[in-house]
């Protein structure tokens, strides 16, 4: 993989910056993180170099000054809402990241539910959350919020929430997602800290858009394909041009809602420290873009990484046309289409000799391989087990797993599973190569490549099932499908490994 940007360079100039912000402030500073602390995958692919970690790596030069404090909102845990890219809900998530920050050696403070209004599964929530010792508080749901300046600024509003006790100069709040009340809690806790006579700033941390990029480059193009959904749209800070007479680009949320942000900061305050909602992030990710070629083009790859991801739920029924389309016009803004990411030319170029659903993994060497769905194996276990041959210079006709391991196995799902697909998934073709490597050293061999899969490309002529998605997750490759559904498959041929 090309590096396209400086990780070390990020981690330094990043928390420098943090650390003056802090003393702008006296000292005491709400930090609102936009985005993925960890897990970041999508600036790991925007930026090669950026790891799914840099931010809290960043944050560790900083551990002995901050706190931590999660949101949660309680509309979300009455709902039930999911985590997409982990599949728990968002209540999970909370004891998830907390645990993920404390074994890193983080303080977290406790855990903030917004949007609150005695909802019996909040109750229960922070009823749990006391039961291992974690403290909770709430944050009430205003009328006309956020637009009610008067209520919101007054003991009826912000001064009606719980006082969130805080000890450290830098308090980080985050959330599972999206949505959750991080910009309320930091405003509520400076008109609270206010009214104890403590003084406190506000800043926000959002990696995208990247505020010293040109509105159209790819790395910010590649923000809005990512939230189509949200419907978000970059543009530029109009606050910022005037004040400044310089262009940088925000999006839309965070300049629509500064005219209310700069009435709150002057009757909490009497005045806005901010002149545009650029002045109000920290974020430095642009200052570190090392080859701006090689950014430019992962986020290409990016952009119809989320385009096939929009036409799969298309097909689940999980989203409108409007989703597809507006990815589509930012493909076309860009003048790029499919075809950049060469592995959707290669599976779809194996379908049509084939006849039969096929899969094409790019790896970082530029080598394409393919593979088929057969009697035995889907495409994607006899992708693993093709590329994996081939990195470990094993004669592709050589079979890994006989055909007398897999039958039993495929058996056991028909029968006493009750599944109506007796292929091999990825899974449990991993599984085998792990059994069978302890007497079988090609097996070993093969199963030692599989680290050489991260940040592989791979695309499949059909929409793999839930198993087999989630184990290229693990193995940190990108994976995209054709929108066809199981139900349109082909019929199957006797290829295997």
């Amino acid at each position: 993989m090309q590096i396209g940007f400086d990780h070390s360079k990020y981690v330094q100039i990043q928390s420098e910056h943090i650390r003056d912000r802090i003393a702008q402030f006296g000292n005491k500073l709400y930090l609102e993180l936009g985005g993925k602390l960890f897990d970041d995958h999508h600036a790991s692919r925007v930026l090669p170099g950026f790891q799914p970690d840099s931010k809290l790596q960043m944050l560790a030069q900083l551990k002995d000054q901050l706190e931590i404090l999660i949101v949660i909102s309680a509309l979300d845990i009455e709902r039930n809402k999911v985590r997409q890219d982990l599949g728990i809900t968002y209540d999970e998530d909370v004891l998830r990241l907390r645990q993920e920050f404390m074994d890193r050696g983080f303080l977290v403070s406790g855990v903030a539910v917004t949007h609150y209004n005695h909802q019996a599964s909040a109750d229960m929530f922070r009823e749990r959350l006391s039961r291992i010792g974690v403290r909770s508080y709430v944050l009430y749901t205003i009328e006309g919020y956020p637009h009610n300046v008067a209520l919101i600024d007054s003991e009826e509003g912000f001064g009606r929430n719980d006082y969130i006790e805080t000890t450290r100069p830098l308090v980080v709040v985050t959330a599972p997602g999206p949505g959750s009340g991080k910009m309320a809690v930091c405003l509520s806790q400076l008109y609270n800290e206010h009214q104890r006579g403590i003084q406190a700033g506000y800043a926000k941390f959002e990696t995208f858009p990247v505020w010293n990029l040109p509105l159209q480059h790819p790395v910010n193009v590649a923000y809005e394909a990512a939230t189509a959904d949200l419907n978000d749209v970059n543009m530029i800070d109009p606050y910022h041009l005037e004040a400044y007479g310089r262009i940088a680009v925000n999006y839309n949320r965070d300049v629509e809602i500064f005219p209310v942000l700069d009435a709150l900061f002057e009757g909490i305050y009497g005045s806005n420290p901010y002149k545009s909602p650029t002045d109000m992030g920290v974020n430095m990710v642009g200052y570190c873009i090392s080859d701006d070629a090689v950014c430019q083009l992962a986020s290409k790859n990016e952009i119809i990484r989320r385009y096939f991801v929009a036409l799969n739920r298309l097909a689940d029924g999980l989203c409108g046309e409007e989703e597809v389309n507006k990815i589509a016009l930012l493909m076309k803004h860009l003048n790029i289409t499919t075809d950049l990411r060469r592995t959707v030319a290669a599976a779809r170029q194996r379908k049509a000799e084939t006849g039969c659903i096929s899969s094409a993994i790019e790896l970082n060497d530029g080598t394409i391989i393919c593979a088929n769905s057969g009697d035995l194996l889907g495409c994607s276990a006899a992708l693993i087990l093709n590329v994996t041959k081939h990195l470990a210079g094993i004669d592709h006709n050589l079979k890994l797993i006989p055909q007398e391991m897999i039958e039993p196995i495929q058996r056991t799902k028909v029968e006493c599973l009750g599944a109506k697909n007796p292929r091999l998934h990825t899974d449990e073709v991993l599984v085998a190569l792990s059994v069978l490597s302890e007497h079988d050293s090609n097996c070993a061999n093969a199963l030692a490549q599989i680290p050489k899969l991260r940040n592989c490309q791979v695309h499949s002529t059909i929409m793999l099932g839930e198993v087999d998605r989630r184990i290229f997750a693990k193995l940190g490759i990108n994976l995209t499908c054709d929108p066809m559904l199981k139900r349109d498959l082909p019929p199957v041929v006797k290829d295997r490994d």
